[in-house]
């Protein structure tokens, strides 16, 4: 059974015509298939009763189920869901100034095996079908309805969550072709990130085909730490990696962001600071430095609060923007390398 989720609106055109349809009806299923409260296709009224009644033995909209919700004392909702096949991810719902960011999870699991993040600690179970990705933008904001939060929009989309997005290259791309798409829920590419540690062939195919906003997960200022921190990285040295950075197309004003988790001792050095300042000249780069966040399974420390503060002057005194990410939701273990669903847990 297909599930019409998976689908661009250019696929669902192409399928209603397979079904002796006219296209206009991909397009009238398209905009149902953007309302989060929509689960089924008799509440699709502007079909033919004979047409509804025909999807519903060929065709599924099916919606994960969320298994469970937690909201941290700064605001911040993880909600956990359930898929089909019992699997569970996690999405994080985000509460800004004036907006709220979701970031996404695109795999259950992750291959990657970073050493800092407890994501990689789960392994790589399965990629997640374009529907599954864009079902945790509908899921929360039916949550978010549900919950009375319509003082601030849903604007940023972050693939940040559980899994490296550009190891599911394809259902990836298909996800932001829909939740980009003028008829659909049409997010801003501007306001749409995707987080790798740095797969090159992708990066440069993404570049071509779909460029959004990108963030590279770096972590280190030498191939030698960086192979440590990232194992699955050796196949693409960090040259490679900001070779591909500096032929990305950026809108104007735009930079690429660099994304650096500090470890005590391990990657905070000032000298680091400063290696890292040379390794990224030339390119027009924002470094999010990120506090590592810890847990009694991980062998990391979190640097003290006076060195993370000199390690980001050293920055900025060499030009760059470099922010310290103000992490949310560690009561809820929903803050950045924490997210790591297993469905024991929540059985």
């Amino acid at each position: 059974m297909v599930n019409l989720r998976d689908l661009t609106l250019e696929e669902l055109e192409a399928f209603f015509e397979s079904l002796g349809e006219p296209p206009f009806r991909g397009r009238q299923v398209f905009r149902w298939l953007m309302r989060s409260k929509v689960e089924d296709f008799i509440s699709m009224s502007d079909l033919p009763k004979s047409l509804r009644e025909k999807l519903s033995e060929i065709a599924e909209i099916r919606l994960p189920e969320i298994l469970n919700r937690k909201i941290s004392t700064d605001g911040t909702a993880k909600l956990a869901l359930k898929l089909y096949d019992e699997e569970v991810i996690e999405c994080v719902l985000i509460p800004e100034r004036d907006h709220f960011t979701l970031c996404v999870s695109t795999q259950v699991g992750c291959a990657m095996g970073c050493r800092f993040c407890l994501t990689g600690r789960m392994g790589f179970r399965r990629n997640l079908s374009t529907g599954e990705i864009v079902s945790q933008v509908l899921v929360a904001l039916g949550f978010m309805d549900e919950a009375g939060l319509k003082d601030k929009p849903l604007r940023n989309i972050v693939f940040m969550g559980m899994g490296e997005p550009l190891a599911n290259y394809r259902n990836l791309v298909k996800a932001l072709k829909i939740l980009t798409h003028p008829k659909g829920l049409h997010f801003a590419k501007k306001r749409t990130t995707v987080s790798t540690v740095g797969l090159v062939p992708q990066m440069r195919t993404l570049a071509e085909e779909f460029p959004v906003a990108i963030a590279i997960s770096l972590h280190a200022p030498d191939n030698e730490l960086r192979e440590k921190l990232i194992p699955a990285t050796r196949r693409y040295p960090i040259e490679d990696i900001l070779e591909a950075c500096r032929v990305y197309p950026l809108r104007k004003g735009a930079r690429i962001t660099f994304e650096y988790v500090l470890l005590r001792g391990v990657n905070d050095h000032l000298w680091q600071a400063r290696k890292l300042a040379e390794l990224l000249r030339g390119i027009p780069a924002k470094i999010n430095l990120i506090p590592f966040n810890p847990h009694p399974e991980l062998p990391f420390k979190r640097p003290r609060e006076e060195h993370i503060r000199r390690f980001q002057e050293i920055l900025l005194s060499e030009g760059y923007v470099a922010t310290i990410r103000k992490s949310k939701g560690l009561d809820i273990g929903a803050a950045c390398g924490q997210l790591r669903a297993e469905v024991a847990v929540y059985s």
